[in-house]
């Protein structure tokens, strides 16, 4: 065997070693995305579904104020509205959160009618459905956190190098539907009478 043959030879081992080291290369970081991706999907699922507890909690609550007041019609508008856009099933993650922000705020306005109606506050029923629905708050607040999390671990991956690269190549996106406070969240609302 000739030196150039054996020189020629080497170099094609390491060109095809370099071609499946880029080929691994990409291959694991597809199907790393792939699983982040599925994960992100996975924990609007989880979100999705304890929002939908609390739309369906909120008309049994809706209900039993209204028993008890009957001029704050503006609140009940509010929270129908709000809960019309979280129920629609076309709507993205984006405008589902934008609908639950405005959700809390008008929960948080009925919430505060209890303050002017104390026979409200001795009610079972209305007792009973605020800590239920103090319950689903706190596994809504989980549910975000968590969302928000594969969200960033996926963001992490895909925007790190070469992952940045396979990512273009395989066409997938940064995702920046992250759960945030509304705007004014900071403040307590108001109720005027």
């Amino acid at each position: 065997m000739s030196k150039g043959l054996g020189i020629t030879l080497i170099i094609v081992a390491v060109l095809v070693l370099a071609v499946f080291m880029v080929f691994g290369s990409y291959v694991s970081a597809r199907n790393q995305m792939v699983a982040k991706d599925q994960g992100v999907k996975e924990a609007w699922s989880n979100v999705d579904a304890d929002l939908q507890r609390r739309a369906d909690l909120i008309p049994n609550l809706v209900e039993t104020v209204k028993g008890f007041t009957k001029e704050e019609s503006t609140v009940y508008g509010d929270i129908a509205n709000a809960r019309a856009g979280m129920l629609n099933p076309q709507a993205s993650p984006t405008e589902k959160i934008a609908a639950s922000n405005q959700l809390d705020g008008a929960i948080g306005r009925l919430l505060l009618l209890t303050e002017n109606y104390p026979q409200l506050r001795s009610s079972d029923q209305f007792m009973r459905l605020q800590d239920e629905l103090a319950g689903t708050e706190n596994r809504i607040k989980r549910s975000r956190e968590q969302y928000n999390q594969a969200i960033r671990d996926y963001n992490t991956f895909i925007l790190q190098f070469p992952n940045n690269i396979w990512a273009r190549i395989a066409g997938y996106q940064a995702n920046n539907a992250y759960f945030t406070a509304a705007p004014g969240a900071e403040n307590a609302p108001k109720v005027s009478f």
